[in-house]
């Protein structure tokens, strides 16, 4: 019977590996997103050539302005959205796989990509989702009318609420680090 519970741990254990699956899938739609985002960063150098054409009436241009911002907006969107599957990607592997040595060992290895533990994974993820709701607001912000006073209030009410969410997440990090202090690591 021993063997039969050696069997059976091991096949527990490595079930582990299914998690490679969502590896390598995070990783495929991350480097979708970061290729169209780089496309429409060509698109939009390509449109913004005309900006300086003197013979450009000022309605047009101001209309390819605030077109231009909100294509940047869109775009910035894109490019952290794919940041949001890369540290989702390597995080998994970390927490299910393995350490990446690689990461480790290099010098020049961003701290946010070490992945220690499932709330070091959540945390750097909610950083990242923060930002893109920062700059999805920025980008509806260009387009909203303001029809009613009512309007202006829910605008600045969702200005209010990101900040304070920017706020308490910069609180969160300050007193994480106060806690992790060379006096708490042993040094």
């Amino acid at each position: 019977m021993k063997w039969l519970e050696t069997a059976f741990e091991w096949c527990l254990w490595n079930s582990r590996f299914v998690v490679l699956l969502a590896v390598v899938s995070s990783m495929a739609a991350c480097f979708a997103i970061f290729y169209m985002a780089t496309v429409d960063v060509v698109y939009l150098v390509g449109h913004i050539l005309h900006y300086a054409d003197p013979s450009m009436a000022p309605e047009t241009r101001q209309k390819l302005h605030d077109e231009t911002i909100s294509h940047i907006v869109i775009v910035m969107d894109g490019y952290l959205l794919a940041t949001v599957m890369l540290i989702f990607s390597l995080g998994l592997y970390e927490l299910f796989i393995s350490d990446i040595d690689q990461a480790r060992s290099s010098k020049s290895s961003s701290k946010i990509l070490l992945i220690e533990n499932l709330d070091d994974l959540k945390a750097r993820l909610a950083k990242v989702i923060l930002m893109i709701l920062v700059v999805t607001l920025f980008e509806n912000a260009l387009k909203v009318k303001i029809a009613a006073p009512i309007d202006l209030l829910y605008f600045g009410a969702a200005v209010a609420l990101i900040g304070l969410a920017l706020y308490l997440t910069h609180a969160s990090e300050e007193r994480r680090d106060k806690g992790n202090g060379p006096s708490s690591h042993g040094d």
